[in-house]
């Protein structure tokens, strides 16, 4: 098959000899291609876009031949939700539960506490009346036992492979959306727990907490002088470990009970000897519980960034931990392994393990049977028959998809082997349409041939590559059977529309030789006067531009080429489109704002009287300038008075800088937290006024000359000063500058000063060293400074919607280059190029926006504000770089939200997440961005706690919002990611 492009020219060749009135039928015909070939199935491997008989690759190849009846649904085998023999149920992660689904697991699993659940009164006793369950409502538990029981049985006894933990979920408040503290919640629900039985009258219901997870420990403290041991007894109900430094579980255990030494001032006061001793302590197991709950601290304390870090140490385990020589303690530390510890049989090695759960073992063969109360089990065969009932339901819609599969296979069969048109009459059909009638996934809708019509409404001819030829037999089936239309006989060949194209093939035929022969006449010179003015863009563009002129007139042909398998351009997007891309009209950009010849001979070209004549068969209208055509008067009388004002500039700006060297090049500058010692007086101007002098010094032809200095920007309506000497010293530092006294006698000379503002130093008191005090002139306006200081908080607090930055990095050496580029600027970079650049703190050329020479007027409080305003968010303009993602915040918002929405855009959990604004660590997730400082344009630090990349596939975890195979017993319950192995359930 030809390619697509070999056809497009095969079908209109013919137009390069016929003229538009000598377009006949068959012309027509072959412009629709109805000339090629049918494709053959085999020979054929894809469809044919280009050729509307090719009917192979539509989609036809999933219905001949024999068909699997499964593939006739996308209803999964409802049996696969069914629970397996011998198997065990598990929970639905519902987001992030699955430290919940966990925990429900491992306490499912203790016998001992479920069978004390079971006999917890409930108020399901209510919800039952006497035949049975009341079928009009659900049931609801109220409480959190009430939640457990029901979980527990439907754990125990339900025919589906998991259930929703959802009610449980929901009754603890949870967040579903956020990953919790498992060690913390751990802790909580079983004080919840505790707090909640203790309620029971039945003892074996109210000590069960303590009775299968309770423990006792004693703090030792033994007396080196005369060896007196004290005691001190507590409670326990999981013991927190310390991973760092070790690779085994037992080295952890260790060095938990490892004997400590009381020296030097902390040392231990015995009350034997009544005086500070050296002492030893350590602590003591005197008795463990039923089941062990060891948690693995992985989170600590990192002294250096102040804040928590995750550990990802691999730690070694067994399935069975003998602790009897730590209950004697008679264990020693062993040394700590240097790489990941050889996990053999019966162990197991993890990095992300945080807790672990230990059964105690005995003699006694374990009581497996426990019984689920009878009104539960009226709960768990309700919702058994509602699921029979959903498999019943899902069942008969997958044999109804498969009825239908059938009969839409049969007729496929059949319409197939007669959609070929052959030599008999034909109609065209949307491929598109044809191929959702092939797909089995959707039902066939109408068919729409509308998008494929041109402005006559007939098939347009540059549509045909997404139409299909089909018998009139095939036709009059699928409009019988599907409605649908306008039907696209032979009547719908649209002459008009060949003919059209016909005439702007031509046209473009032509334009190609007529652009070989100017681009010849192009590389003659021009003799005497006989040449015309031509813009060099015009020349470079003038084949494009003569061409969009001839697609215009075949406007319904160029629309037609914004839809593709019958999707429109939208008209209102086309149209803003072509205005965007609007350019000047051909020889239109040497024209002057006057709309005579523009003065600058480098946009312009003279080009012969040959050329011209070619040019303007295609550009009729274009502007007209012979070679003896004057340039635009007016523009010459401007660019003189524009020279002469370059001069003076010089001029002026050489002697400025001459007069003001050390103000220009920065340097030598006085400090008034370090005041020099030979002067008593510093004058202050805006830096808005030192930047835009500078500006104009460095570039006095771009710039207007700095006239007035305007030191009524720094003062308040009432003429006061709007600065402390401690904020002009620290964070409005960057928004004044001081001026040596010599250099305040020049400035008085050059420029029109509206206010003189001073800091002086005197000594105050008779004393010697006399004390030393700072005045301005003029004085502080307290009412103003309080007025706007209060504003600029309010501001910076209170706004919604504003973009921040978030950036993650991976050392120090990164922040400092990605955060801050500005700060890597090359010595070869110009001073100007470095202005656009200035890091936090220095000096801010956008001070403020005002006109070079415009001379600033006296502001009211409220403008002062504003004024102020705009000079937080001027100098907030921030630069994204790499690495960084903009997120939509509010002041409002707490800290926590905002690891929220840095979790969904960097897939950084918010416990991994270490946030820091301008060195200052975000630790309080309470706290709103306003009080934290976070303000519109901040960027934020984000340094990951994340996982080393070795051994990942060792650490795999449950997928988001799959069901959760349930732990079917191990002795050593890994709270991170388990194997379920029925055999275990006895030793768990």
């Amino acid at each position: 098959m030809a390619p697509r492009l070999q056809l497009e020219k095969a079908a209109w060749r013919w137009a390069e000899t016929v003229r538009p009135e000598e377009v006949s039928q068959e012309h027509i015909e072959t412009a629709y291609r109805i000339w090629l070939e049918p494709c053959i199935r085999g020979v054929c491997r894809r469809n044919c876009k280009g050729n509307p008989n090719c009917l192979v690759g539509i989609g036809e190849h999933i219905w001949l031949g024999e068909i699997d009846e499964n593939s006739f649904h996308n209803i999964d085998d409802p049996n696969c939700e069914r629970r397996k023999k011998n198997s065990f149920v598990g929970l639905t992660n519902l987001g992030a539960t699955c430290y919940v689904n966990t925990f429900l697991q491992v306490w499912f699993l203790n016998l001992e506490l479920r069978q004390a659940l079971y006999l917890c009164p409930s108020t399901c006793s209510d919800y039952v009346l006497g035949d049975g369950i009341q079928e009009e409502k659900d049931y609801e538990p109220q409480t959190i036992c009430e939640h457990l029981q029901y979980l527990f049985a439907l754990l125990q006894n339900s025919n589906r492979r998991y259930i929703d933990p959802s009610g449980f979920v929901k009754a603890l408040g949870l967040d579903t959306g956020q990953q919790q503290d498992a060690q913390e919640f751990s802790k909580l629900f079983m004080s919840l727990l505790e707090d909640t039985l203790s309620k029971q009258k039945n003892p074996d219901v109210r000590n069960i907490v303590q009775q299968q997870f309770c423990g006792e420990y004693a703090y030792v403290t033994v007396c080196n002088q005369c060896g007196r041991e004290s005691k001190l007894l507590s409670k326990f109900y999981e013991l927190e470990l310390n991973i760092q430094g070790h690779k085994q579980l037992t080295d952890c255990i260790s060095e938990f009970l490892k004997e400590e030494k009381l020296e030097g001032d902390n040392r231990y006061f015995c009350e034997n000897c009544q005086s500070k001793q050296n002492a030893t302590r350590k602590i003591r197991l005197l008795s463990l519980p039923c089941t062990l709950n060891l948690q693995l601290m992985r989170f600590v304390f990192d002294r250096q960034t102040g804040h928590k870090k995750k550990l990802n140490t691999y730690i070694g385990f067994s399935e069975i931990l003998d602790m009897e020589p730590y209950v004697e303690h008679k264990a020693e530390p062993s040394k700590s392994q240097t790489r990941k510890p050889k996990c053999g049989k019966g162990t197991h090695c993890s990095r992300n393990a945080y807790m672990l759960v230990y059964r105690l073992q005995t003699q006694e063969k374990p009581n497996t049977a426990v019984q689920v109360p009878a009104f539960l089990q009226e709960l768990v065969d309700r919702d058994n028959s509602k699921f029979e009932e959903w498999c019943i339901e899902m069942a008969e819609m997958r044999k109804q998809s498969v009825d239908k599969g059938k009969a839409k296979h049969e007729e496929v069969k059949e319409l197939y082997q007669r959609l070929p048109a052959g030599a008999e009459p034909y109609e065209f059909v949307s491929l598109e349409w044809l191929q959702k009638w092939l797909d089995e996934s959707t039902p066939t809708k109408p068919i729409d041939n509308h998008a494929c019509l041109c402005s006559h409404d007939k098939l347009h001819p540059d549509k045909i590559s997404i139409m299909k030829r089909i018998s009139e037999y095939a036709a009059d089936i699928f409009y019988s059977r599907y409605g649908g239309g306008p039907r696209l006989t032979v009547k719908a060949l649209c002459k008009e529309c060949v003919v059209e194209r016909c005439r702007v093939l031509r046209l473009k035929n032509q334009l190609n030789e007529d652009y070989k022969t100017v681009n010849n006449l192009l590389k003659a010179a021009v003799k005497g006067n006989d040449g015309f003015w031509v813009g060099k863009s015009s020349l470079r563009s003038w084949r494009q531009l003569a061409l969009e002129q001839l697609d215009e007139q075949d406007g319904d042909a160029e629309q037609s080429n914004g839809k593709m398998n019958g999707s429109t351009l939208n008209k209102d997007e086309s149209k803003e489109e072509r205005k965007e891309e609007e350019e000047l009209n051909f020889n239109e950009d040497i024209l002057c704002p006057h709309g005579e010849l523009c003065i600058s001979e480098n946009e312009r070209r003279l080009v012969s009287k040959e050329a011209w004549s070619k040019l303007q068969q295609y550009f009729p209208k274009a502007p007209e300038f012979p070679s003896y055509k004057e340039c635009c008067s007016q523009c010459k009388i401007l660019e003189r008075e524009g020279e002469e004002n370059e001069a003076l500039h010089k001029m002026i700006a050489n002697e400025q800088k001459t007069s003001l060297p050390n103000l220009f090049q920065d340097k030598n500058r006085p400090c008034l937290s370090n005041w020099p010692e030979d002067t008593d007086v510093l004058y202050i101007v805006s830096q808005f006024f030192v930047e835009e002098w500078r500006k104009f010094v460095r570039k006095p032809t771009r710039c207007s000359p700095v006239s007035s200095v305007g030191n009524s920007a720094l003062l308040c309506p009432h003429g006061g000063l709007m600065f402390t000497f401690a904020s002009m010293t620290k964070e409005d530092s960057k928004l004044i500058a001081l001026i040596w006294p010599s250099e305040w006698q020049m400035i008085q000379k050059l420029f029109v000063v509206d206010h003189v503002i001073k800091i002086m130093r005197i000594e105050v008191g008779d004393v010697n060293p006399s004390e030393t005090q700072y005045i301005s002139e003029p004085k502080l306006c307290p009412e103003c400074r309080e007025g706007l200081l209060c504003q600029q908080q309010r501001d910076l607090r209170e706004y919604t919607q504003a973009t921040i930055y978030v950036h993650k990095v991976v050392d120090n050496k990164k922040v400092m280059k990605d955060s801050a580029p500005e700060l890597n600027v090359s010595s070869s970079e110009t001073e100007e190029d470095k202005e656009e650049a200035k890091p936090d703190g220095e000096k801010d050329p956008d001070f403020n926006q005002s006109n070079g020479g415009t001379k600033r007027q006296k502001i009211s409080h409220q403008n002062y504000i504003a004024y102020q305003k705009q000079v937080i968010r001027r100098s907030m303009r921030h630069r994204k770089v790499r690495g960084e993602k903009a997120l939509l915040v509010s002041a409002n918002q707490t800290l926590k939200e905002l690891k929220i929405q840095i979790m969904h855009a960097f897939s950084v959990a918010p416990f991994d997440q270490n946030l820091s604004i301008d060195g200052k660590i975000l630790s309080d997730d309470c706290a709103t961005l306003g009080t934290l400082g976070v303000i519109p344009e901040s960027v934020i630090l984000l340094k990951a706690d994340e996982p080393i990349a070795d051994y990942a596939a060792m650490d795999d975890v449950m997928q988001v919002c799959m069901p959760e195979e349930g732990f079917k017993g191990f002795s050593c319950c890994c709270l991170d990611s388990l194997p379920a192995t029925p055999e275990a359930h006895g030793r768990l």
